[in-house]
């Protein structure tokens, strides 16, 4: 008996991968995060599959429902939003099935920003713009950031910025970036990726908070921040494709005789 933690990706029921698919449709016991993962994803559970929506659950309710099926030999489909490598509190869980004893896998899904950049004909690392990606959040209510990950110590980074869970904290985020990138730099709100009602509201680090409150989103929402979202026209190739760009498997060509 196995228990397998899959990602769903972020809301398009296309971008779950084939393989997370194909456990879902042969697992007897699906629990998924029903307020992030469509019912369509888990409709492909067996008819007879018992099938729990995890979004009004606490951890040890999780926990009994994996080990109940457990005890009686069957594989567990535990799927989640996006990628579980990613604020998908899949630690927590796997350290109770350690505990006890119960053996998992992990399938990885489409993060929330990748779908999002993909939605928006983007590129977040342009050469000499900006060549890291940076996944973060900011403290609310959940619990505290460690030392060291304030977006004041990692805008230092000039990075590209994926700011999670921090939707309701555009002001903190302004005032902590625009030192660093300046009050005119691109920021753009991406809301509910991959859903029906997905929407993305463009702006800079000075306005976008007075944009968002007026689209009156609180939730469900990933924050880019960054000058690879709208670089210049003139950004320099990179050297992946440059003809002068020698490599192994496209080297030097002999000049003609």
């Amino acid at each position: 008996m196995t228990v397998h933690f899959i990602g769903a990706g972020p809301g398009d029921p296309d971008l779950i991968t084939v393989r997370g698919l194909k456990l879902i449709q042969s697992c007897p016991v699906c629990l998924y995060a029903g307020s992030l993962v469509p019912e369509q994803i888990v409709a492909a559970a067996p008819e007879d599959a018992r099938v729990f929506d995890t979004a009004p659950m606490h951890l040890d309710e999780i926990i009994a429902e994996i080990k109940d099926a457990h005890d009686k030999g069957f594989d567990v489909a535990r799927v989640h939003s996006g990628d579980p490598s990613i604020y998908g509190a899949t630690a927590e869980q796997m350290r109770r099935l350690d505990a006890l004893g119960i053996d998992y896998e992990v399938t990885p899904g489409v993060p929330a920003f990748a779908a999002a950049a993909a939605a928006l004909k983007t590129e977040l690392t342009i050469p000499e713009v900006a060549q890291t990606v940076i996944v973060t959040r900011t403290t609310m209510q959940s619990s505290a950031m460690p030392n060291n990950e304030d977006l004041e110590t990692l805008g230092k980074s000039g990075a590209t910025l994926a700011i999670h869970l921090s939707i309701r904290n555009l002001r903190e985020i302004e005032r902590q970036l625009t030192p660093l990138y300046g009050a005119d730099c691109p920021v753009i709100v991406a809301y509910r990726v991959g859903w029906p009602d997905q929407d993305f509201i463009h702006g800079t680090l000075s306005d976008i908070a007075d944009k968002v409150r007026k689209s009156k989103i609180t939730r469900t929402a990933l924050i880019f921040v960054g000058h690879a979202l709208k670089p210049a026209h003139d950004f320099r190739d990179s050297a992946l494709y440059d003809a002068d760009h020698v490599h192994v498997l496209r080297p030097k060509k002999k000049a003609k005789a």
